[in-house]
């Protein structure tokens, strides 16, 4: 990268929404008019971060992006592949196959308004540092690289370990630990069986702000777009979104039907506070917990430090997501976000690369 690239659209993210809006970008005619801004070491977006022992199915496999397919790609069925490599290379054969100009690593730290038609954005490249002018940006930087712990009091003075989704690599660094699981989510289900059945002589707990629903329906196609429409009304209100599980609830697979006949789901409700030795219920509700590890399954929050300097948010920390599918920002039209509320899916990230490259077209064409 150097000084004086310019390009009509910049895309901020190398994963499977970024990786969709290039695709969309050159079917609409705007071959060398783009640029994808991957901050990764390699492709495969935050996939290639996850743990060793997560598979494709139980990740509940990766939709497949436009044009060409994952099984397709790889040339056989792989659902017993680590999700990280697998993904991996499936991205990294799409970016050759459709000549998808994307330059990595290369580290967005501000992205600023230059003047009524551009934006200036500042970054680090291998090279050094870079000033890349652009007509639109189109930001599918994820959530993966801000995992979210709340605040509980008494969380700093923890003489055990305390760790995160995002920091997690294998069941057996929990051998011979009382370890507590914190989360109502499907990694935190799915970590927590993992742990209980997989680590030596290791004893779990489970809790959580909210008791998980399981569900022995089928999800239905019906329920998904109930889901991603009642996240898509908040970010059109300007409202932080809410992850589509938290609407949804967990369906009950058979590996979870089993631990729950095993005791390993054994729910309680959070704690009040963290002591240096485990946790507490100020209430004398249950004892207090003495514990070795605290497992943070809380989630994540949208990486979007780098467009501080545009003040998109609102006084409730939200965003005004407006257009057909809710990527574009409402008080500034040339900005679009991908991954964020409806979109923060395989499925969704595929749409809206689509309308946010149909997006930029119209802008373009208009000016």
């Amino acid at each position: 990268m150097s000084t004086a690239d310019e390009y009509d659209c910049v895309v901020i993210g190398g994963g499977q929404a970024g990786l969709s809006a290039g695709y969309f970008l050159q079917r609409f005619g705007l071959e060398d008019r783009f640029v994808i801004l991957d901050h990764a070491p390699a492709s495969g977006g935050a996939w290639q971060f996850r743990w060793p022992t997560l598979t494709l199915a139980g990740a509940n496999h990766v939709h497949d992006l436009p044009g060409w397919g994952l099984t397709e790609a790889l040339g056989v069925e792989c659902d017993a592949w680590p999700a990280s490599s697998a993904v991996a290379d499936y991205f990294g054969r799409y970016e050759e196959r459709f000549a998808l100009p994307v330059r990595r690593p290369v580290h967005v730290r501000a992205v600023r308004r230059d003047g009524p038609d551009h934006f200036t954005i500042a970054a680090v490249s291998a090279d050094g540092p870079c000033t890349i002018r652009t007509r639109t940006v189109v930001n599918a930087t994820g959530t993966w690289d801000r995992p979210f712990i709340p605040h509980v009091p008494g969380i700093d003075t923890f003489t055990g370990r305390q760790l995160h989704t995002h920091d997690y690599a294998s069941p057996h660094d929990f051998d011979g630990e009382r370890v507590l699981v914190v989360g109502a989510g499907i990694s935190a289900v799915q970590l927590l069986i993992e742990i209980a059945r997989s680590a030596t002589d290791v004893t779990t707990f489970w809790c959580s702000r909210r008791e998980p629903v399981f569900s022995d329906a089928p999800f239905s196609p019906e329920a998904g777009r109930e889901a991603v429409a009642r996240v898509e009304r908040r970010v059109r209100a300007g409202l932080p979104p809410t992850s589509v599980v938290s609407v949804t609830g967990l369906r009950r697979t058979p590996a979870i039907a089993a631990a729950e006949a095993d005791g390993i789901l054994a729910w309680m409700p959070i704690f009040d506070e963290i002591t240096p030795d485990g946790v507490r219920w100020r209430d004398g509700s249950r004892p207090d917990l003495p514990l070795d590890s605290i497992f943070w399954n809380t989630g994540f929050r949208s990486a979007l430090d780098h467009l501080a300097p545009l003040r998109l948010r609102g006084p409730g920390g939200g965003i005004t997501m407006t257009g057909r599918l809710a990527t574009v920002v409402a008080d500034e039209p040339r900005v679009q976000l991908l991954g964020y509320g409806p979109s923060a899916s395989t499925i969704g990230a595929n749409r809206a690369g689509r309308e946010a490259a149909r997006v930029v077209a119209d802008l373009l064409a208009s000016r």
